[in-house]
């Protein structure tokens, strides 16, 4: 082909290419933007990578993942930096409900958080119920010079478990973890909490994604030692942020986020994360065992530990939204 008859093909072709370009500039504008304050057990096992998937393949919506800890999470939406939160701290989500910063509560999903360490468990509390459990930790602790346990220390959802299983077993957390050697908080995420006790040969509570996902990749050799009894149970819920705190929220599209997230199709991505690359879901839906078996033991145990007054969201935090409390 001549020169100057491939100066013409590109002549006629740039248009189609500027006009395409266009279009897909204008298509992206035009996407309406949620924005979602999430905890970092979602994000870093890649839930949220195929949630996000998923739903923007069908909606007209950016959806925008902050992550970090509960604490955090829940602040940024105080802020109003957030359209809607997802964690899993029942204690911190009622107190945002009643403090009036969020609506429309639903309960999603649930996992069980695991206590980890070294596979030699010198410890020994391997099989243990959880207060046996401690109660071996701390005395292995107190003729330890190094570190046995590791906490997040981070205001998380995780955080907030272990100081409830340290006061369940019937000790006090603040003499734990301001008085004695063997007890380490890092202030930061999952991914290095468990890093630092890989390092370390210690001890520390984990939700059971991150923990699979880092032990199956190799980065940790950590084992988990104790597994999905009631006390150690992890129930995810989404709120909206209250319209009357913060008039910029796009209420809208969060209500319709938090419709597919207990539709099937959502209930179904969530269930189906994980068996391929990790062998078994690393979450569970709540919303098929609530609503079809309320009497089964998970369900019990999900509507003991994350219901406020018997019901996942008091009557007067939903908002006029009865259609998804039915």
């Amino acid at each position: 082909m001549r020169t100057w008859q491939k100066l013409l093909i590109i002549a006629a072709l740039a248009p189609i290419i500027v006009v395409a370009g266009t279009i897909t500039y204008f298509q992206y504008l035009s996407k309406r933007r949620l924005i979602i304050s999430t905890t970092t057990s979602l994000y870093v096992t890649g839930l949220w990578d195929e949630i996000e998937l998923t739903y923007e393949a069908t909606h007209n919506i950016d959806l925008n993942i902050v992550s970090a800890g509960t604490g955090i999470a829940i602040e940024h939406a105080e802020n109003g930096n957030a359209d809607l939160i997802v964690v899993h701290s029942p204690s911190m989500e009622q107190e945002f409900l009643e403090n009036g910063y969020g609506v429309c509560r639903k309960v999603i999903a649930y996992n069980f958080f695991t206590i980890v360490g070294p596979s030699s468990d010198l410890a020994g509390i391997n099989g243990l119920n959880i207060t046996e459990a401690l109660t071996r930790i701390i005395d292995y602790g107190r003729d330890q010079s190094t570190h046995v346990w590791i906490s997040r220390g981070d205001n998380s959802g995780t955080h907030s478990k272990e100081k409830e299983l340290w006061a369940t077993a019937g000790f006090d957390y603040t003499s734990i973890s301001s008085e004695t050697s063997w007890y380490a908080s890092v202030g930061s995420g999952m991914a290095n909490t468990l890093n630092v006790a890989n390092q370390k040969s210690a001890y520390t509570l984990s939700d059971i994604g991150t923990y699979l996902k880092f032990s199956t990749d190799g980065t940790i050799t950590l084992t988990a030692l104790i597994t999905e009894e009631e006390s150690l149970l992890n129930v995810y819920s989404v709120m909206v942020v209250n319209q009357t705190r913060h008039q910029h929220v796009n209420f809208d599209d969060a209500i319709e986020f938090i419709e597919y997230l207990v539709s099937n199709e959502g209930q179904t991505t969530i269930e189906n994360y994980g068996k391929v690359d990790f062998t078994q879901s690393l979450f569970y839906g709540a919303v098929g065992p609530l609503n079809t078996s309320p009497s089964s033991q998970i369900s019990q145990w999900i509507q003991s530990y994350a219901f406020f007054n018997g019901t996942e969201c008091p009557w007067q935090y939903r908002n006029d939204y009865p259609e998804l409390y039915n």
